[in-house]
């Protein structure tokens, strides 16, 4: 079992990783290994070679109870470097629960940064929506079910009240099925550190979550992760689409919604299984803040509203 919850120096990460990373030829000859911050489901170790810079990302036992799919990681992740805004892919051992990626040089996204970029990751997130479709869908309205059902199985913490906005949860389905656009290949994750901007191109990185999805899904939830005021949410759907509208407005934002309240159940899960020393639970009550004052307001009632306006 990896050491998910704490910071290694190299010599400990060749202690941990090394045997695994000399089944890669290409990392055989290594330089320096580091370790990359983030990763929440996963550890990324920074391998410099004589022939490059490539991440080795080395991921947890346990994710499979959050809607991972690690083969369809790797293949979705070589349909976004086809696409021309993922990552090169090199190797996958998935015995070892290892993928080999091409290394990015650029800086890493704050939430400053995703505010102040928007034009230039809607040009980015079309290319990705505009590539080949992805080998799996990804539904919240599923993927929230099925959390909801592990926590409850398996006993982990659910917040108060949770379920009591369920029927919120059933209007929005309903409410969605009579405006579907159909699916694109999405990244459904773009946290404001899944943005590596090289200077002249913003990178998507980060295919865990990976599936066709409704575009407002993406921008939605690349919003709502970023904690940008509402104004920012306009100026996404506006560049993505070209012009102000005020349907896919409020669509991204019902699923921004709907984005909180199933990734409040993947806090609850990673608060029962995780290694890592971080404050999952914190995390998702966070989000269900923001759910329960949502869920029901005159403004969630407007955007229901708005949902056929063109």
């Amino acid at each position: 079992m990896y050491p998910f919850g704490m910071s290694l120096s190299a010599n400990e990460l060749e202690q941990t990783f090394g045997a695994m990373l000399e089944k890669v030829p290409r990392l055989r000859n290594r330089v320096s290994v580091s370790e990359l911050s983030g990763g929440l489901t996963n550890r990324n170790i920074k391998v410099v070679t004589e022939d490059g810079a490539f991440v080795a990302r080395f991921s947890s036992n346990e994710s499979n109870l959050l809607a991972i799919d690690r083969l369809a990681e790797y293949k979705n992740s070589i349909l976004a470097a086809s696409a021309g805004v993922g990552a090169p892919v090199y190797d996958f051992l998935p015995e070892d629960g290892l993928l080999v990626i091409g290394f990015l040089d650029g800086r890493t996204y704050s939430s400053v940064d995703v505010g102040n970029n928007l034009s230039r990751i809607a040009q980015s997130v079309q290319q990705l929506h505009a590539g080949q479709p992805f080998v799996r869908d990804f539904d919240m309205f599923e993927v929230q079910k099925s959390y909801l059902k592990i926590v409850k199985d398996r006993k982990f913490r659910l917040p108060p009240e949770y379920e009591k906005y369920q029927s919120f949860r059933d209007d929005l389905l309903a409410a969605f099925s009579q405006s579907d656009d159909g699916k694109v290949p999405c990244n459904n994750d773009l946290l404001p550190a899944n943005f590596i901007d090289d200077g002249s191109k913003v990178w998507l990185i980060d295919y865990e979550y990976s599936g066709n999805n409704d575009a407002c899904f993406e921008l939605g939830n690349i919003w709502s992760e970023s904690g940008l005021p509402i104004e920012g949410l306009e100026e996404l759907v506006s560049a993505y689409y070209g012009q102000a509208r005020p349907d896919k407005f409020a669509r991204a934002w019902l699923f921004s919604v709907l984005a909180k309240y199933g990734w409040t159940l993947w806090a609850s899960i990673q608060d029962g299984i995780s290694e890592l020393e971080f404050d999952f639970w914190e995390w998702g009550m966070k989000k269900y803040e923001d759910v329960q004052r949502d869920f029901g307001s005159a403004f969630y009632k407007a955007q229901i509203a708005n949902l056929n306006i063109s």
